[in-house]
């Protein structure tokens, strides 16, 4: 059996949860669900957005899937602070068209620190962000990437920075990477700055196979991603470690369509392929992805952010009735 924390959140995390849970046990009975809470509606009940009890027992599963929770500006970020809790340095995202061939790339992001060390401080008049990159998580991150790029027969691997601007921090992350590239003579290496980069993500997407960057930056340009697909609904993201990972999809709660069963599932219904990936379900995990391919190209069924008419459910059914 899989121990799998469930944590719908608050928003529309809540509405597509429930179809990506209903979808894998069709597949695989091997999975023991166990629901926790965290976001605005536990902060609400427990005065706190990410209760010990639900870390506790994220570090005691075999993976997480994370729905979506809302900010509150009294607490730190309950995924920010998951993240860093089970120590998971990796942020994967890929950026699949599934319309557009050009478009089909990953953004491996830095998970750990840099601006979301939450290292800040005001002195009343002004704050300070303190942008904390180490040789130690570049390194690793970087590796990741290149060992990534590997495993999926990728050719290249093209890191983003501003170490014209930010020569000491970022200058640690370009040094790093050539560094580790060195490591790696069949993987095809380059830079560009993070400006540079954000106009050739829209001007010559072909180009580029996996793309590692810093926390801030890679963040950034997975919703970039999300443009170039049409929507955050079809991206999903995975959050990795030594010990576990955490899966979940790219777009927030979304309150304003919270509970209107207008929520695209697709981007949940994928990060849990990648769950199913990371646990060792390849089979099952691509049934699920030509489910969703089906679904997607034969363009009849779609939810409001894809120019469709119908809602979350009739999403989620489509691609059950396929699997």
């Amino acid at each position: 059996m899989y121990k799998i924390t469930v944590i719908p959140g608050d928003g529309i995390g809540q509405e597509v949860m429930q179809p990506t849970i209903d979808i894998l046990e069709t597949l695989n009975s091997k999975f023991e669900f166990i629901p926790k809470e965290a976001g605005k509606e536990c902060y609400q009940k427990y005065d706190t957005n990410l209760p010990e009890e639900t870390i506790v027992q994220c570090r005691e599963s075999d993976s997480t899937l994370f729905g979506a929770v809302t900010s509150i500006p009294q607490q730190k970020s309950a995924i920010v602070t998951l993240r860093k809790e089970l120590d998971l340095y990796v942020n994967q995202r890929p950026i699949h068209s599934y319309t557009n061939p050009d478009i089909d790339f990953t953004i491996i992001r830095e998970n750990s620190e840099g601006l979301y060390s939450h290292i800040e401080e005001s002195t009343g008049d002004e704050a300070i962000a303190i942008r904390k990159i180490t040789y130690k998580a570049s390194e690793r991150i970087i590796n990741y990437a290149f060992n990534y790029a590997l495993k999926t027969e990728k050719s290249k691997v093209t890191a983003s920075h501003k170490a014209n601007v930010l020569p000491v921090t970022d200058g640690i992350f370009k040094n790093t990477f050539y560094k580790v590239a060195n490591n790696y003579p069949t993987i095809k290496s380059n830079d560009y700055y993070i400006d540079a980069m954000a106009m050739y993500l829209i001007t010559n997407p072909a180009q580029f196979d996996i793309i590692v960057t810093t926390n801030l930056f890679g963040d950034i340009l997975s919703d970039e991603g999300g443009g170039l697909v049409g929507t955050l609904g079809l991206i999903p993201s995975a959050n990795i470690g030594d010990k576990t990972g955490l899966f979940e999809p790219v777009h927030g709660s979304a309150p304003d369509i919270a509970g209107l069963n207008k929520a695209n599932p697709i981007a949940m219904i994928l990060s849990s392929c990648l769950m199913l990936e990371y646990l060792g379900l390849y089979d099952d995990a691509k049934r699920i992805q030509n489910a969703v391919e089906e679904t997607i190209s034969e363009s009849k069924v779609k939810t409001p952010d894809m120019g469709g008419h119908n809602n979350t459910q009739d999403v989620a059914n489509n691609i059950l009735h396929r699997l």
